[in-house]
Order: structure tokens, then C-alpha cells, then sequence
């Protein structure tokens, strides 16, 4: 089973934490944070799709933070959405620049907000379906290169012995035929017997105790 979606929101006034964990909180799990080390420090732990970054914070500003998230490769898929008080057009190119997706300034529309996050995890969903099925595929590539690799070995002219039908293998080494092929391949052998070498076995044994010479049985 999938888990929830979850989002986190970063901001330093306990307040707007509450008001948005709620406004999100019946349709995604929400994570928050005070500050930025405590943000990076969730990502680090957790699974994120989606962040809402305050600005203008104690420690780390929201661009700063926004800034780290890029640099990292293990979140910069992760969509950012700044929220904050800083409503001039230098401070929203500030934000676009530091790599935020989207940019909302306070008092924010709460049905706007809902409506923006839920576009973007949906599409942070996708993105991250399509990775998952690129990664299966390049696996699946590799597994299929390397079964080829194992059958061009097979492939080609291979000394083998006239007598005791060993193999000489690439190290100028005599191998017994099973051992040569099951390193070479996924193949397992079990032995048996073909009717002929079964009837001609049969013979010789026959030969054997008809050559031994054995005490008649008591009463004949």
C-alpha cells in the first residue's frame, strides 16, 4: 500500500504552522519545522513531496534553505512553495531564482493554497513514477546485457578433449564440461544415463559377475 503524501511546512511562527497543518492535514501527512536546520534535518529523515518555505527565518533564510535543497541530489526533485510576508517582485524573483516552484505571499488564500499543493504533489507523484519505471528499465537492460555477455562466452569454437570430453577454458585450463558451462551460465546439471550408456553400463556389469567366481549355493 502507497503511503500518504506528506508535506512539509517550514516557518518560525508556531501560528502559521497551525493554521496550515490544519487547513492540509485531512488530505496529506504533515510534517513541520521551526527553522531551517530543523527543515533539512526533516528531509534527511524523511520522505517529503512537497515543502512550504517561509522566508524570513532566525537562523537560515527560506532562500538559503531553498538554495541547499538544489544542491543536494536527493532533494531537488522535491517541489518548494514559498510563503511569506516578502510581497515585492524582487523578492519573488529572489525566490524563482533560489529554485522554488511557485510563490505565494500572506495572508495566503487558504482554498488557493490547497488547490496549488494538490497540482503539484500530483505532479510530483508522476515524476516520480516515471524515475521508478526508467530505474526498472536500466535494470532490466543491464540484467539482459549481462545475459548476453554470459552467452556470446558460450559462443565460438571450445577445445574439448576427445576422451574425457574436458574443456580448455580461457586460462589454458583442462575443466570438466558442467563446471565450464555453469560459470559461464545460469545452467544447473543433473546426471543421468541415455539408453545406450545405460544398456552398454548393464552389459559391462553383467560381464563383471559373470567373470567372478562364486561358491554354488547350499543344496545344489
Amino acid at each position: 500500500m502507497p503511503r500518504p503524501s506528506r508535506v512539509l511546512i517550514v516557518d518560525d511562527e508556531p501560528v502559521n504552522l497551525r493554521l496550515i497543518s490544519v487547513t492540509l492535514g485531512s488530505d496529506y501527512e504533515v510534517v513541520t519545522a521551526l527553522n531551517g536546520h530543523e527543515a533539512i534535518t526533516r528531509l534527511k529523515e524523511l520522505e517529503i513531496d512537497l515543502i512550504l518555505l517561509d522566508v524570513m527565518m532566525p537562523d537560515i533564510s527560506g532562500f538559503d534553505v531553498c538554495k541547499i535543497i538544489q544542491a543536494n541530489s536527493r532533494f531537488i526533485d522535491i517541489p518548494v512553495i514559498f510563503l511569506t510576508a516578502m510581497d515585492t517582485p524582487q523578492a519573488a524573483r529572489q525566490g524563482f531564482d533560489a529554485g522554488a516552484i511557485d510563490y505565494l505571499t500572506k495572508p495566503v488564500d487558504l482554498e488557493l493554497l490547497k488547490l496549488r499543493v494538490r497540482n503539484l504533489v500530483s505532479l510530483k507523484q508522476r515524476t516520480d513514477l516515471v524515475r521508478e519505471q526508467r530505474d526498472l528499465l536500466a535494470r532490466q537492460k543491464e540484467e539482459l546485457e549481462a545475459a548476453l555477455a554470459r552467452v556470446r562466452q558460450l559462443e565460438g569454437i571450445i577445445p574439448i578433449c576427445m576422451f574425457c570430453k574436458k574443456i580448455k577454458d580461457d586460462k589454458e585450463s583442462w575443466r570438466q564440461l558442467e563446471d565450464y558451462v555453469s560459470q559461464h551460465s545460469d545452467v544447473m546439471f543433473s546426471h543421468s544415463a541415455c539408453p545406450d550408456c545405460f544398456e552398454k553400463e548393464m552389459k559391462s556389469i553383467k560381464q563383471d559377475l559373470s567373470r567372478l567366481d562364486l561358491p554354488p549355493k547350499s543344496g545344489e
